[in-house]
């Protein structure tokens, strides 16, 4: 089978997968009962339309850029990481015993430290799976879909028992020193002058951008990325070259963990203030889609992020300022995950179809 154009693999594939979310959701919404032009004005200029929605729209991109990352190194070494949620959830224990620690001084000092707790527990989380498929056999996928539920009902036993304050009945920890608070857009110089109100984006954003230079450096520029891959697209032809197997689970889901568990810094330090039930949000999951969509690359993560967290922010202001419910931005985003993830293949097929009619001229061109 002819195989399609790189250009189209990487852009015009997850933009027709777009599109085709983009036109079921709108048949969802007319079936409602409601204009989908009006819920796309609503999106747009609710996320996108001020600095105050770029704000919140930021907001979530960080959240979606940390654990879309973690699954993108888990898949290039041949593994599927659904243990996002879990390991987030840790990573934000991890941020809350570094916070409550001590009385920081200054965010500049909290802010490295919590980002080490927040990937040593995430790291550690990702770690027994890793374990389990590297010595054992277990399936990845099994495993860590379990311990994302280990995971909640832990964070619950720490949240009521252990960390909540004497006299408080809301399941949730005490709120962080003032030193651990982290500045947002608005209060960055330069920034201050676009973002002129209270936004929940903070310094985390340019951490989770640093992160994914690094994840791009890491797995194109480095003998251990270059393992990582060769591992993840044959493992009997690494075994043959040499790489030890369990080495490069162990290392690749550790990665993977640790990354999910940075994203706690974002709502958990940056935005919260202190560790509360459900902490992750979702963004586990949200990070599969945000890792298929962008094709499993450092920059295709970022924008897909981006994107995502145009979802997350549109859809809270379709809640708010219409009569469509808040749930639909989740139809949403199972539409685009259906459709760049389980009926990729079927945008791909559509596609190479299309190409195979090209003159042989356009094709020696090409």
């Amino acid at each position: 089978m002819e195989r399609l154009p790189r250009w189209a693999d990487l852009m015009l594939v997850p933009l027709i997968s777009l599109a085709l979310a983009a036109i079921i959701s709108a048949i969802v919404i007319v079936a409602i009962g409601q204009d989908p032009l009006e819920a796309l004005n609503t999106m747009v200029t609710g996320a996108v339309g001020s600095a105050y929605g770029w704000g919140y729209t930021l907001y979530y991109t960080t959240s979606f850029i940390f654990t879309g990352l973690a699954v993108t190194v888990a898949f290039h070494a041949g593994l599927f990481n659904i243990g996002g949620e879990g390991q987030a959830q840790l990573g934000g224990l991890g941020v809350a015993l570094v916070c409550l620690s001590m009385n920081w001084p200054h965010w500049a000092l909290a802010l490295p430290a919590a980002a080490i707790g927040a990937a040593l527990f995430g790291a550690a989380w990702a770690a027994i799976p890793a374990y389990l498929q590297a010595k054992r056999g277990s399936h990845i996928v099994i495993t860590t879909i379990m311990f994302n539920y280990i995971a909640s009902a832990f964070l619950v036993y720490m949240l009521v028992d252990v960390l909540r304050p004497a006299g408080q009945m809301d399941p949730a920890t005490a709120n962080f020193p003032p030193g651990t608070e982290l500045p947002t857009l608005n209060h960055i110089p330069g920034l201050s002058l676009v973002f002129t109100k209270g936004v929940p984006a903070n310094v985390t954003l340019f951490v989770a951008l640093a992160a994914a230079v690094a994840v791009w450096a890491l797995l194109w520029h480095t003998r251990l990325g270059y393992q990582i891959r060769a591992f993840g697209k044959s493992e009997p032809a690494a075994r043959y070259a040499g790489i030890n197997p369990f080495r490069i689970i162990m290392i690749a889901m550790l990665i993977s963990g640790g990354l999910s568990g940075l994203m706690a810094i974002n709502n958990v330090m940056g935005e919260a203030g202190r560790l509360v039930q459900n902490s992750s949000e979702g963004a586990g999951f949200i990070g599969i889609a945000v890792a298929l969509m962008g094709r499993n690359h450092p920059v295709g993560v970022v924008l897909a992020a981006v994107l995502f967290g145009f979802l997350y922010q549109g859809g809270a202001e379709l809640g708010l300022w219409t009569s469509i419910p808040i749930e639909l931005r989740t139809v949403v985003q199972g539409l685009v995950i259906l459709f760049t993830g389980a009926l990729d293949q079927m945008v791909r097929m559509m596609l190479t179809w299309a190409f195979s009619f090209r003159s042989p001229s356009q094709a020696r061109g090409a």
